[in-house]
C-alpha cells in the first residue's frame, strides 16, 4: 500500500501517545497522527466489520468519525495535561463504499471555545475513495483521577 497523504509524515509522538482503550483494541483501529486540531486513525477492515451485504457496517464509520473528531480537539502536546471530550451531537453522511481494505479517518477541529468545540471528519480508503463525512459538537470534560 502506498503512503496516503494523511498517513505520511510524522506519526504520533510516543511521549504523548495514549494506550488504546478497550473498544479501540477490540475493533482494531489505531491512531496514526495527532497534532493541534487534527487526528488521524486507520482501520484495517476485517470480516467482522462487514454487514450482510459484505460492506462495512455504517456504525463502523460513525464510531471512527466520532473518535477522530473527539481526539482532534483534545491535543495538548503533553502526557501530563490530558484532555477529554464528550460528544454532544454527531451527524454522519454515508457517501460511498470503500474500494480498498483500509479506512483512514481524519478529524479536524474547526472552531469552538473554552468548553465546547466543533469538528469535521472524513473517511477515505487507501485509494482515496471518499466514504463518509461528519460534523460534530463536543464538550470538554474533566479528567478523573
Amino acid at each position: 500500500m502506498a503512503d496516503h497523504p494523511l498517513t505520511a509524515g510524522p506519526l504520533v509522538d510516543p511521549s504523548i501517545a495514549e494506550p488504546p482503550h478497550p473498544l479501540q483494541t477490540h475493533m482494531g483501529f489505531r491512531m496514526i497522527r495527532w497534532e493541534p486540531d487534527l487526528s488521524v486513525f486507520e482501520q484495517h477492515l476485517q470480516p467482522f466489520h462487514l454487514n450482510r451485504y459484505g460492506i462495512p457496517h455504517g456504525g463502523i464509520y460513525a464510531m471512527l468519525l466520532d473518535t477522530v473528531m473527539g481526539y482532534c480537539g483534545c491535543y495538548t502536546g503533553s502526557a501530563d495535561d490530558k484532555r477529554l471530550a464528550m460528544t454532544l451531537s454527531l451527524t454522519t453522511n454515508f457517501i460511498g463504499r470503500p474500494t480498498g481494505k483500509t479506512l483512514i479517518a481524519e478529524g479536524r477541529r474547526v472552531g469552538g471555545g473554552k468548553r465546547t468545540f466543533f469538528a469535521e471528519g472524513t473517511i477515505r480508503d487507501e485509494n482515496d475513495t471518499l466514504i463518509a463525512t461528519a460534523t460534530g459538537t463536543f464538550r470538554y470534560r474533566a479528567v478523573s483521577s
